[in-house]
């Protein structure tokens, strides 16, 4: 579970493991300015059109609400998951994508800050 920061207008979080590194899982100001891998998760999100089934804010319609998935849903689940999809619930698989494999860890970091919060709206812009 991360830990969540408020500093002045700044959400940091940080996973246990980036924590104890002193690294922060994200970076995010005025909830839609991201720090440069955060950004390509957006992207990746984007370029993915996963908006199709979970909506453009992540709410949900026919795939689940990924605001409400990411609160419990570990980083290794969602890379299983995005690698062999759900067939069962019409998730493709994304294991040949390499825009989104490539970026996996920075979709999950965007998707997790817009779980937590930081991120206050779907569509988010780059840190100067």
């Amino acid at each position: 579970m991360p830990r969540l920061f408020l500093i002045g207008c700044v959400w940091l979080a940080a996973s246990t493991a980036a924590w104890a590194q002193g690294e922060a899982l994200y970076k995010v100001v005025d909830g839609h300015k991201v720090d440069a891998e955060t950004m390509k998760g957006f992207r990746a999100w984007r370029s993915a059109a996963c908006d199709r089934c979970h909506g453009a804010n992540q709410e949900g319609m026919v795939g689940p609400s990924l605001i409400n998935s990411l609160k419990t849903l570990s980083r290794q689940e969602f890379a299983k998951i995005m690698a062999e999809g759900r067939p069962d619930k019409g998730m493709p698989n994304f294991a040949g994508s390499p825009g989104v494999m490539n970026n996996l860890d920075q979709l999950y970091t965007y998707l997790k800050a817009r779980s937590d919060g930081a991120i206050k709206q779907a569509k988010v812009e780059p840190l100067p």
